[in-house]
């Protein structure tokens, strides 16, 4: 994982893993609204990646 993601990558879902846990902590309903928003948005970068790589052959 460290070589796909880096250092900085890994503190960062690190980082939104403990927000999300603190946000559940207080209102568990908008943590869910927002961990879904988050797929989404991890879902709309995968498809723009993997558009890129195509038009550079890579996939």
């Amino acid at each position: 994982m460290r070589d796909t993601l880096g250092l900085e990558g890994i503190a960062g879902v690190l980082v939104v893993l403990v927000g999300i846990g603190i946000l559940t902590l207080r209102d568990p309903v908008v943590a869910g609204a927002l961990m879904v928003v988050l797929a989404g948005l991890a879902l709309i970068a995968k498809g723009l990646v993997d558009t890129a790589m195509r038009s550079f052959g890579l996939k």
